[in-house]
């Protein structure tokens, strides 16, 4: 990797400085637009509150009293918890009512939090500039570092109370030690390198479980197309085993829990559900979870089932009444993966909430030309070998899941991270030789 002189740190350093700016200014913003009544904003965010409050005060880490207890991976919640030790008990949703002192500290509760996360979106843009001086040189890391402060997509996930804000600086960090492990000559370091990156993608896969079958998935295709295979294989073994390392507390904690061997969660079946059912349009709507539930109660009641394993049976009825209803209906499950793609890799937003004309407008420039660019530097760098395809798979990757899940922008954004890193290398390689075919004769 070129080294930074003093001139070029100082500008990297300006980078990251705006970086954080932008999204402290934005996690401002939105917290104005919010109404007293809900503090964050977006539906998902109080779950990952809820636990981290349950980590913070040291009870069960459940989903409510007697709730669900896989519902969500631990790694945002743990991080949370981390940061209400730091700014004192936090003040729940449920308490803020109680007079305006209560909103205000419920408000600043989430404030902090937002803080964090703009740290995070800080820390992924230097992900970003790393990994683009590793692969190309000092000006495309300082061109990507632009691109990633402002692109909207990078700041949004920066400032919602959502587990991106944390995945993101650690799907940089595996990708950064994938792409170091690889050129490394010390065959020590190398291997230490890929372990180390191996218990990086344990720890974002308990942060967002959908990374799961990414570094084994991964792993296989460097071993299928990229040469020396042995290094490839050997490699891509050390980091599934800092993968099952990372994980393996969580496993043993979960079989302790539920006397199985679950991977991520227990909302497998309902995210598969979410996506592939008789009324599934791409978009998520969870109303028919009640459903289900109301029904495996009754025939809990009917069979005297032990009330433990009910997070179990339910998860499983609804993934064998989502691949029951796909199996039958092949037809409209292939026009829900384009329907679904469509969504992930649309233009405009999609959600209520950003479908203002600026918004969307913001969304559609920030986005399309990074898009673009990236297409032109995934053909032309792709070829180069094993570290510039891995930063266009994150992007195949998670369009690949959510054509089988739903689908929605919010699912590109961590992949874009990586590919804006090959667009700032196909701008740094084009636009001089541009400029220079239109430079006059003389």
């Amino acid at each position: 990797m070129e080294k930074f002189s003093r001139q070029t740190t100082a500008l990297a350093v300006g980078v990251l400085a705006v970086s954080l700016a932008i999204r402290l200014g934005a996690g401002v913003w939105w917290q104005s637009r919010i109404s007293d009544d809900a503090l964050f904003g977006l539906p998902d965010s109080e779950s990952y509150w809820l636990l981290a409050e349950s980590v913070y005060e040291g009870r069960p880490y459940e989903f409510g009293p007697g709730g669900p207890r896989v519902f969500r991976a631990p790694g945002y919640p743990l991080a949370l918890a981390g940061v209400f030790h730091l700014i004192g008990k936090p003040v729940h949703e449920s308490e803020k009512a109680e007079s305006g002192r209560d909103v205000l500290a419920a408000q600043k509760s989430v404030q902090a939090v937002r803080v964090f996360n703009a740290v995070l979106g800080a820390l992924a843009v230097g992900g970003v500039m790393w990994l683009a001086a590793a692969l190309f040189d000092i000006r495309a890391a300082l061109v990507a570092g632009l691109l990633a402060a402002f692109y909207p997509g990078a700041v949004a996930m920066s400032v919602f109370v959502l587990s991106e804000a944390l995945f993101c600086p650690l799907m940089l960090a595996q990708l950064i030690a994938w792409t170091s492990a690889v050129r490394i000559d010390c065959p020590k370091r190398a291997a230490f390198v890929a372990w180390l990156g191996g218990v990086i993608a344990g720890a974002a896969i308990l942060v967002r479980p959908s990374w799961l079958l990414f570094t084994p998935g991964a792993a296989l295709l460097a071993v299928l197309v990229c040469r020396p295979r042995v290094r490839h294989a050997a490699c891509g073994l050390l980091m599934m085993l800092g993968l099952v390392m990372a994980m393996a507390p969580w496993w043993v904690r979960n079989y302790g829990v539920t006397g199985a061997f679950v991977p991520t969660t227990l909302q497998v079946g309902a995210s598969l559900y979410d996506g592939l059912n008789p009324q599934a349009t791409g978009a998520s709507d969870m109303r028919f979870v009640s459903v289900f539930q109301q029904a495996q109660k009754g025939d809990d009641l009917r069979t005297g089932a032990a009330p433990a394993g009910f997070e179990q049976r339910l998860d499983a009825r609804l993934r064998d009444a989502s691949l029951s209803w796909a199996r039958a209906n092949p037809g409209r499950v292939l026009e829900l993966a384009g329907i679904k793609f469509r969504r992930m890799w649309s233009v405009w937003p999609h959600a209520a909430e950003f479908s203002s004309p600026m918004q969307a407008w913001v969304t559609a420039l920030g986005f399309t030309p990074i898009f673009l660019a990236g297409l032109v530097g995934a053909a032309l760098f792709a070829r180069r070998g094993w570290p510039y395809v891995l930063c266009a798979l994150p992007a195949v990757y998670f369009t690949c899941l959510h054509m089988i899940f739903v689908s929605s922008i919010r699912y590109r954004q961590p992949a874009m991270l990586p590919w804006i890193v090959l667009a700032a290398g196909a701008v740094v390689l084009l636009l001089p030789a541009a400029w220079k075919r239109k430079e006059p004769n003389h």
